[in-house]
């Protein structure tokens, strides 16, 4: 027969530090409390008393200035008040995880918000997270929550912050989860169930698959282990749910080839130990000693540290994460990344593997604070020097500008790029490239004075010419590419057609008769353009605008003939008449003999350019594409349409 054990049996960090501090308390040799059972282990609280710390009930109870244990399980706002005013010296055993659903309670009500709590009503860790708000909601799962909702509709639309009891299982919070996002408009879910919990929870579940047989050691009082029985039976057939050794019934495993053991967050190692002995006795294998399962639970931190964990919930404000030691670690969302564009959600991911720099250890807490921003600095000062020496292309994001220049955050480095290196025209101001992501060039790093140097412009000079190297070997008449309009001039624009500019002369932006390439196209327009022509050697190219599939005279003499009259556009005056556009790309003559039904000095007399009038088609030179018209026509034949007939 074979024996595993859980690795995440037994004391949780919480529990851990909540019973060093009493014991640290009993050693002291003042007079102490505990107020209420630290943790749901009798066995522990019979140790604890026999040294000399008993169990006191209500707050009251507790002596006038005597030292006072709070539980792990935490205590109400009241209680810390009544405490303190009665000059006790509280010893707070809270855990850190506990700790934070208070916060997040307290802050949630001050914004107006109608906290939920997920979780046993009558647990003392629920009790204690009510106790931190004036109008608390205690639902034990999906059922609850479903009904809370059919009694009062509108509740709905209240704004609303979840949180979990840390014990509570999974199941039990997605499903509430699940259920509120279905429901309600503004609701906020803080995943508070402790890391260690679901660690413990998953790993039953898959324990209890692989064994025939299962033993959960823990306290009956205990959710937490009562939980853990409950999760090993949907897999195995056979689970003892033992408070000590001397409730274990070796009977119940013979035949059995695997037995697993786990046990509940309050089980002290002494405890643990005794059952293993226990059944080592009778049991020939046993697959990893307890020894060395609890050595590996009590590595030491130290600050400066690198660690890697395991992200184990992520909230607005913080990531949680799992180091597999007695500290609960937390990588606060400020020390995540220096991209101020970036999501928490998009760079970890809860079950993440994560690499850390640790900042702060608090052994009186049990919390470690991490940094994975400052470890990228670190890596990325080796990388910034190892770019400078190969001439890599970075990316980084623009966090600051001034008259100089701007300033690029890369891999967490300062990289100062002056004005003249960013790229910009000489007048565009610094800001416009605020938050932007760009590619630069290290020039200069000096680690001791901590400066760095950048160029982005460098990079852009070189992506142009290897661009440009591409068109130039590819380019041909006919040609189409999408381009940017990048200057214009009295005769034409300029267009960028990637990494290249081509000139768009002015009778090429359009059919129409234009004075000036403003009236078509802006700077910054992206534009469809075609190669006329091209010359390597000279460097130049002819770019069109105007669709030739479609030839304007072709539409001139399918849409008018000689005698039809047309609505045109008078666009340049001469002495000897004035030119009307009848279709973009046509134009017609006028000629001054036809612009008026008597004699005119000049055309301008009459008309100005931009004039829309009414004419009549007079003759078309089919060979040579020329138009004559008249207003002259028309003003004749009005008269003698509207003179009435005369009866005989």
């Amino acid at each position: 027969m074979k024996i595993r054990l859980a690795k995440y049996a037994g004391f949780c960090y919480g529990v851990k530090r909540a019973v060093e501090l009493a014991e640290s308390a009993a050693q002291s040799g003042g007079p102490c409390v505990m107020l209420g059972y630290i943790i749901h282990n009798s066995d522990v609280v019979d140790h604890l008393a026999r040294q000399g710390v008993r169990v006191v009930e209500r707050p009251e109870d507790v002596p006038q200035g005597c030292g006072v244990i709070i539980r792990s399980h935490g205590e109400s706002r009241k209680t810390y008040e009544c405490l303190e005013k009665r000059g006790a010296r509280i010893l707070d055993a809270t855990c850190p995880n506990v700790k934070r659903i208070h916060q997040i309670v307290s802050q949630a009500e001050e914004q107006g918000r109608q906290p939920v709590i997920i979780g046993t009503p009558n647990h003392p860790e629920v009790t204690a997270i009510a106790g931190w708000c004036r109008h608390p909601v205690v639902l034990s799962g999906e059922e609850e929550l479903e009904d809370w909702f059919r009694k009062e509709p509108t509740r709905k639309n209240l704004p609303l912050t979840f949180v979990s009891q840390t014990t509570s299982t999974r199941k039990i919070w997605d499903g509430c989860v699940k259920k509120a996002k279905k429901e309600c408009t503004n609701a906020e879910f803080f995943d508070t169930i402790c890391g260690a919990t679901s660690k413990r929870q998953e790993e039953a579940h898959q324990f209890a698959a692989q064994c025939d047989k299962m033993v959960v050691i823990g306290d009956g009082k205990s959710s937490n282990t009562k939980r853990l029985a409950e999760i090993c039976r949907e897999s195995c057939p056979d689970v003892q749910l033992i408070e000590r050794a001397a409730d274990l019934d070796l009977s119940r495993l013979a035949q059995a080839e695997v037995v697993g053991i786990t046990a509940g967050a309050s089980t002290p190692a002494w405890i643990i130990k005794e059952v293993c002995d226990k059944m080592s006795d009778e049991i020939m294998e046993i697959e990893k000693s307890f020894a060395e399962l609890l050595e590996e639970s009590i590595k030491t931190l130290n600050t400066g540290d690198k660690v890697t964990g395991t992200v184990v919930a992520i909230t607005p404000t913080e990531i949680q994460v799992d180091l597999g030691t007695k500290h609960a670690g937390y990588i606060p969302v400020s020390e995540l990344t220096d991209d101020p564009t970036a999501k928490v959600e998009d760079l970890v991911k809860v079950g993440d593997e994560i690499e850390t720099f640790v900042v702060r250890v608090n052994d009186q807490e049990g919390v470690v604070t991490l940094s994975k921003k400052r470890l990228d600095v670190v890596k990325g000062w080796e990388e910034i020097e190892a770019a400078r020496e190969n001439e890599t292309v970075l990316e980084g994001v623009v966090t600051e500008d001034n008259k100089g220049g701007v300033v690029v955050s890369v891999k967490g480095i300062r990289v100062f790029v002056p004005a003249s290196q960013t790229g910009l025209p000489r007048e565009t101001p610094m800001s416009t490239l605020l938050k932007q992501k760009v590619r630069l060039v290290i020039t200069e790093v000096n680690r001791a004075r901590r400066r760095v140097v950048g160029s982005i412009s460098r990079v852009l000079r070189a992506e142009r010419a290897a661009a440009a190297e591409k068109v130039w070997a590819e380019i041909e008449a006919g040609k189409r590419y999408t381009g940017t309009v990048k200057s214009l001039t009295s005769y034409g624009a300029f267009v960028d057609i990637g990494g290249v500019d081509g000139m768009v002369h002015i009778s090429e932006l359009s059919w129409s008769r234009i004075k000036h390439p403003s009236e078509v196209v802006k700077v910054g327009d992206t534009v469809d353009v075609y190669v006329i022509s091209a010359d390597p050697e000279k460097k130049k190219i002819s770019l069109g605008m105007k669709d030739h599939s479609q030839d304007p005279w072709t539409v001139f003499t399918s849409t008018y003939q000689v005698g039809d009259v047309a609505n045109v556009r008078i666009v340049k005056l001469m002495t000897f008449g004035a030119f009307a556009e009848i279709v973009p790309g046509v134009d017609g003559l006028i000629h001054i003999s036809q612009i008026a039904d008597h004699r005119i000095e000049k055309p301008g007399d009459v008309l100005a350019e931009g004039d829309k009038v009414d004419v009549k088609i007079t003759d078309v030179d089919m060979d040579n594409k020329k138009v004559s018209l008249s207003i002259r026509a028309l003003l004749e034949a009005a008269p003698a349409e509207e003179e009435p007939e005369v009866e005989e």
